[in-house]
Formats: C-alpha cells, structure tokens, sequence
C-alpha cells in the first residue's frame, strides 16, 4: 500500500471545520482505492502565535520538506493585526517551497446558482494560473517621514539575488513599495500556462497585465509571453488588461480557457472567479512547485465571526483536497471526488448555508464519504 506524508495546517477561524471535513474525505477514499495518509498536523496560527510569538520556524520548514504535500485550511484572527499571519507564514511557506504557482479552477458545478445572468456551466469552466512569488508582493518597501534617509532593500530568491540602495528626499510622509518581475521568473509560469493549455486540449492562453500604465514591468511580461508562445504554435495567445478582463469575466466568461497572471492581478481576479462561479466556498487552490512540494487550501478567508458553528461549507477544502490527490498521483480518487462533489450539488438535497441551504459543514462532509462508499 502506498502512504503518503502530509502536512496538516488547520489554522484559524473556521479552518479546522472544513479541513476536518477534507481530512475525512481523503482518508476516505484511500480506503476504496488502496493509499494510505499520514497526516503530520502543525498548530501554525494565531493561537500559536500569541501564545509563542513564532510563526513558523525553521526545523519546522525543514521537516515539512520531507513530505509530499501541504493541505492547508485558513489563516487570520481579528486578535492579530492583518497580514501578520498571512505572511509570517503562507508567504514564507509560498517562499520557502518555491511554490511559484497559484492554480485556480474557475468552474461552474452543476445546480449551483451563477450571479451571471443565463450564464451556465459550460460558459464557465476555465483555470487562472497566477505568479506566486514575485510582482508587488515581494515584500520590499517602506514609509518614511519627510526629510532625508536612505534605505537598503533587497529580495533573495533560490534563482536570484536583488538589492536596491535608496537616497530619499521628500518633503512630506511617504509610503512606497516595489514590485519585482525576473525574467526566469516570468518564463516559468509563462510555460507552465501553456503546457496546460496543451494538456486539457485548451487553444488559447490569455496573458493579463497593465503594461498602458505600468509599462516597464508588464511590456517585459509581455515580450517574455511572446517569446514563450513560439514555442506553441498550436495555441493562440492574447494580452488584457487587468481592468479590461474584470469586465469580460463578467459579460463572456466562456471567451476564456487557460489565463496567465502576474502576482498581484491574478489575486484580484480570482476572488472575482470565485464569486462567478457560485462563491468562496466553492473556490479551491492550489501554491504548485511542480518539482518540489506544493501546498493545497481553500481561498476563502478564516471567517472568525462562523468559527465552532459547524455553519460553513467545506466543498472548496475537499475539492482543493482532490487537487492535492491529483498533484501526488492519486489522480483517479481525485476524479472520483469531484464526480460525487458534482452529483450531490447538482441533486441539491444537501447544501450548506452559502448555497441556500441548511445543512451543516460536517452533514456536507458526510453526504460526500457516504456517496464515495456506493460509487
């Protein structure tokens, strides 16, 4: 019997719930299919924070090194200042795993209500792949009052080194902050995208930016887009911009099938993906190194405010779940998931309070286990 080594990170608010739920699906469904999964839980979070000041060590990242993946619930507590959590610790793993990749499905399920007016599930059904590591959120700036200073930034990535040595002088407070695109690191996500496409068959990769305003960092993003597509001639390439895209996921969500996005825009059209495709709790995603090890969550928030009511909906857990399957080579459970994930919401008998129903989180669970047990 295969066993697989993975990290469990529960987290915060309600975290713990849907991971819950997630966990038993998988274990689940090793059982029908013969793996098994040895599930190494880490307490990383606000309670573990305010009662240690750590976030996440190092020997810890260390020992996650050794496994072959990371499942993840949420991160953030009204108790700790935003972004502290978030990234003490899920940009440091992101970081540290090089996880370069953020996978999003954007996928329309059957009997789920689409904001969209007549808009159904084959005009939705495409993925966003995001730059994970670099763009704006490298991390690297500052506020400073007004006089003069200097200031010594500098971003230290496994395939580059930057620093930047600043003399400032200005005559009120200011708050400035820098993006950062390699050209390896474009290239990279760039091919992925369009290695993708090839494989789910897809004919065109849309590539978002604001290279009109912020022309330096996204006209390289482009050039390095054109250069990759050369090596696909099979499949057509088109350029958006960030704004321009918002609006056609709206109006024509179907126009799209693969799109490829730097750091920053690929996190704001996601959570509008999201919400196009029924709701967080439906949106999955995945932090990829596809040579190392990556890391699965759903991209909702904590939602303290729901946290031990056993009220939120765990499909977005257990579907980023059966990507992790996926990810790891169990690819036939991983169908077998979403096979029954789609057949429950497409009866509608059971549904959570985000979907219009009344069921509770582990009652969703259980629908989904028992329903594996008879396929």
């Amino acid at each position: 019997m295969t066993t697989y080594k993975i990290a469990l990170i529960p987290g915060d608010g309600i975290g713990p719930e849907v991971v819950h739920e997630g966990r038993k699906v998988i274990d689940t469904v090793g059982e029908i299919d013969g793996f098994e999964v040895k599930w190494e839980e880490y307490p990383m979070g606000a309670d573990h924070y305010l009662e240690t000041d750590e976030l996440i060590a190092e020997d810890t990242l260390e020992e996650i090194s050794s496994m072959d993946s990371i499942y993840l619930g949420a991160l953030g507590d009204p108790r700790v200042k935003p972004g502290i959590l978030e990234n003490g610790i899920l940009l440091t793993m992101r970081f540290y795993f090089d996880q370069y990749i953020n996978l999003r499905p954007i996928k329309l399920l059957e009997g789920v209500w689409c904001p969209l007016k007549d808009k159904t599930p084959e005009d939705i059904n495409f993925v966003v792949v995001r730059e994970n590591t670099e763009d704006f959120y490298v991390g690297i700036g500052n506020r400073v009052d007004p006089g003069k200073s200097q200031n010594h930034l500098e971003v230290l990535r496994e395939q580059y080194k930057v620093k930047f040595d600043l003399d400032i002088e200005n005559d009120d407070e200011i708050a400035y902050q820098m993006g950062v695109m390699s050209r390896k690191g474009a290239e990279r996500v760039i091919k992925y995208a369009f290695e993708l496409a090839k494989e789910r068959g897809d004919t065109k990769v849309t590539a978002v930016d604001k290279a009109n305003v912020l022309s330096h960092i996204y006209n390289f993003w482009r050039e390095i887009v054109e250069e990759t597509s050369r090596g696909y001639p099979e499949i057509e390439h088109e350029f958006s911009l960030v704004d321009a895209i918002t609006m056609w996921f709206v109006k024509n969500p179907e126009w799209f099938q693969v799109v490829v996005a730097p750091n920053m825009f690929g996190d704001i059209i996601t959570d509008l993906g999201a919400m196009i495709q029924g709701g967080l709790g439906l949106a999955p995603g995945g932090n990829i190194n596809p040579d190392g090890i990556s890391m699965f969550e759903p991209i909702h928030g904590s939602a303290p405010k729901y946290k031990g009511m056993n009220k939120a909906n765990p499909i977005a857990t257990i579907w980023a779940g059966a990507m992790m399957l996926d990810d790891i080579g169990e690819k036939e459970s991983a169908r077998k998931i979403m096979k029954v994930i789609e057949e429950i919401l497409k009866e509608g008998r059971v549904r959570t309070m985000d979907i219009g129903g009344k069921n509770t989180c582990s009652e969703m669970g259980d629908a989904i286990v028992e329903r594996l047990k008879t396929e």
